[in-house]
């Protein structure tokens, strides 16, 4: 299963057309192709999807979102949050930028 967790911008490369984002406290290069030129800025909370920025969300909205995944991470026990990363690592939608 591929779930878009908000992800903090943290850093832009204008060259290459990409960011570096935070996502619950794991960061990682972002492709900013599917975005207008100047859209995101470094503290957007933005979703990916398939290695690329796909929109901007707002944060209020993402904050919420990341206290419910951290509360749903902290039923999991150690083996389930281990699978849950796998899944994710492996997840075959995923791309790269």
């Amino acid at each position: 299963m591929c779930l878009s967790i908000p992800s903090k911008v943290v850093e832009i490369n204008e060259e290459k057309h990409t960011c570096i984002v935070d996502t619950m406290g794991v960061q990682r290069e972002a492709g900013l192709d599917l975005m207008q030129e100047g859209e995101v800025q470094v503290g957007d909370y933005v979703l990916l999807h398939i290695g690329f920025v796909m929109n901007k969300i707002d944060e209020e909205d993402a904050l919420e979102s990341l206290k419910v995944y951290e509360e749903i991470l902290a039923k999991l026990d150690e083996e389930e949050r281990q699978q849950m990363v796998l899944e994710d690592d492996n997840c075959q939608n995923r791309g790269t930028s």
